[in-house]
């Protein structure tokens, strides 16, 4: 099975989260994605499964382009990251649940959310939900 991207592009709320990205793996070939988190190493993979659709660009499995092909009939799978974050509840949240739970004082839970969140580089973040957040960004709330 061969796979390959031409200038493909997401945004997400205006923002592009992957840009223009071009590729061939041939049959038989590995490809590994790399980089920061937020660079869209998950969205891409999220287009070719056909979680998401591009904004422009195309995806071709086997020289077939897959636009409007729903993800239960493009023969490839996909495995979820799943951090154990609850989805309704803000990073911030997510942070403090454990605090919450024993009890801790509120200024004390806050002190500690807003140390950790600035340790692990998502300081500025806590209002936002997981599923605004890149894979990477999640596995570092969790």
């Amino acid at each position: 099975m061969s796979i390959r991207l031409e200038q493909l592009t997401k945004r997400y709320e205006g923002r592009p989260v992957v840009s223009n990205v071009s590729l061939e793996v041939a049959p038989g070939g590995f490809c590994v994605l790399l980089g920061p988190s937020g660079s869209g190493k998950s969205t891409v993979l999220r287009l070719i499964a056909g979680l998401a659709e591009p904004d422009s660009g195309r995806i071709l499995l086997d020289g077939r382009d897959l636009a409007g092909v729903p993800a239960q009939r493009r023969d490839c799978g996909f495995v979820f990251q799943n951090y154990a974050l609850f989805r309704r509840m803000t990073v911030a949240e997510n942070v403090e649940f454990a605090l919450r739970v024993q009890r801790v004082p509120r200024a004390e839970r806050r002190r500690r959310r807003d140390e950790l969140l600035e340790l692990v580089g998502l300081a500025g973040l806590g209002g936002r939900l997981p599923g605004q957040l890149s894979g990477g960004q999640q596995q570092r709330v969790a």
